[in-house]
């Protein structure tokens, strides 16, 4: 698992755009910036939905007020999902929102989630981290079920520690 000092892998990922799906590098992404990523087990569903991407919509100018220079969204859901749920909760505007349809990218970071059992294929735990010029300076993945340390407000704590 990725874990405080390491550097984020550089891949090519797929991000919905205005004029259709973007391909992403997240060795270009993370560079030469302070960057928030949190990353839900799938768009749509009931916590992500509810909580876990509202929060970091409600925090934005809060982290943005705290140096960060991005905010992306990271899922294992294809480019044209991850472009609904944007929509469906007016986020294009203040997050990217990363499409990791293989799970590769969340594989590379060591954080993937078995959901096969129930039908929900490979999927990634719900976390959040801080990168500075691609280096993680912190990193808060949540126990099976939980919604706590992943949270808009626990990345903002994290800023100020």
């Amino acid at each position: 698992m990725i874990k405080v000092g390491d550097k984020i892998p550089a891949m090519r990922l797929m991000t919905p755009g205005s004029d259709g799906p973007q391909e992403i590098d997240t060795g270009d992404l993370f560079a030469a910036r302070t960057v928030v990523m949190f990353a839900v087990p799938g768009a749509f569903t009931p916590t992500c939905s509810a909580k876990h991407l509202p929060g970091f919509l409600d925090q934005y100018d809060a982290l943005k007020a705290k140096g960060v220079d991005e905010i992306v969204c990271l899922a294992v859901n294809d480019v044209f999902v991850m472009g609904a749920w944007a929509a469906s909760q007016n986020g294009r505007d203040k997050i990217t929102f990363l499409a990791d349809g293989s799970g590769m990218f969340t594989r590379a970071l060591g954080l993937e989630l078995d959901l096969v059992a129930r039908g929900l294929g490979m999927r990634s735990q719900r976390f959040a981290l801080i990168a500075k010029d691609g280096v993680v300076t912190h990193l808060a993945v949540e126990q099976a079920g939980g919604f706590d340390v992943s949270r808009a407000e626990a990345v903002l704590e994290a800023l100020d520690a």
